[in-house]
């Protein structure tokens, strides 16, 4: 198990860092066509930022020590946070990235809680939220 909780977030990491690059690099205007018209942020600016994000999620998923479990929940909350700009795409009807009919652009959008659930797994974030929780939990009932 051990060994399929480290290959897991080692590919995630190195899929983050792919994903970062390519919004800095090779796939810019890709992703530029997945902000939402309604954020009120410039298309390229959401894309080059949210790349540089990618990048340190990445490396953060795939270093070692106690940032692991950090990262992988911040790796989860990126993928929530993100997850308009894939309902944009479907609802707007954009091709990007090979999802060019509306059963593709939907079926991507039932992949975004496996990525989550994978941050949160094989990073150990679930540990760590259910210690945060209990701490919570044990601070609203003592009160």
């Amino acid at each position: 198990m051990k060994f399929a909780k480290l290959s897991a977030r080692l590919l995630l990491g190195a899929a983050l860092i792919f994903a970062g690059i390519g919004h800095l690099t090779f796939s810019r205007q890709e992703f530029q066509a997945q902000v939402p018209v309604w954020l009120p942020l410039d298309p390229d600016f959401v894309v080059l930022a949210s790349g540089v994000v990618e990048i340190l999620l990445g490396l953060g998923v795939a270093s070692f020590g106690k940032i692991v479990p950090l990262a992988g929940l911040a790796a989860a909350a990126f993928f929530v946070i993100i997850f308009p700009g894939n309902i944009n795409q479907y609802v707007e009807g954009i091709s990007a990235f090979g999802l060019d009919t509306d059963q593709a652009r939907l079926t991507r959008l039932f992949f975004q809680p496996v990525l989550v659930v994978w941050a949160l797994w094989s990073t150990g974030a679930w540990l760590l939220l259910k210690t945060m929780l209990g701490k919570l939990t044990k601070r609203s009932s003592a009160a």
